[in-house]
């Protein structure tokens, strides 16, 4: 018995995860970003981290074949953010959204949560997706904001911490 991928994005969707934009640049040296649910720590040593793009993701040759990329991890203040890269409008996402260029040259947005500088490790293959391993060169956070998470659909915020007892 196999399940139906409607059933399986829908059971998939009620696991939060944050959200984050990830930022390279086009080989003619372009900034461009795709927000990216798919991320995950692989190793702490070595500092590894993975994301999976979709086949259909726009400039996914910049990703896959580029030496270097950043996963700007969103805070809870920056749906607009998310919603720019996810569903990119008149102007390119990077004319709307504040950035600065960071280490490699690459394109590193302001206000996040975290942000990990990353030198492409590993490209496999996954279904309809590439799954981007990366070496984590670099990372800068800030323990004053909360993170943007995603289930169900909607955009979501931490209700605050829970005491363990």
């Amino acid at each position: 018995m196999t399940v139906e991928p409607l059933q399986f994005r829908q059971a998939l969707s009620k696991f939060a995860s944050g959200v984050t934009v990830v930022s390279t640049l086009t080989p003619q040296g372009e900034p461009v970003g795709v927000t990216v649910s798919a991320f995950s720590s692989l190793s702490l040593e070595p500092p590894l981290i993975l994301i999976c793009l979709d086949h259909a993701t726009s400039q996914l040759r910049a990703y896959t074949d580029g030496g270097h990329f950043c996963v700007n991890i969103l805070a809870a203040s920056q749906r607009d953010v998310s919603n720019a890269f996810a569903f990119p409008g008149p102007k390119p996402p990077f004319d709307v959204v504040s950035y600065e260029m960071g280490a490699f040259g690459l394109p590193v947005i302001q206000g996040t949560l975290a942000s990990l500088i990353c030198k492409r490790e590993a490209v496999y293959p996954g279904g309809d997706h590439q799954i981007v391993v990366g070496a984590v060169t670099d990372a800068t956070w800030d323990d004053s904001l909360e993170p943007l998470l995603y289930a169900a659909g909607s955009y979501r915020t931490l209700a605050g911490p829970e005491k363990v007892t």
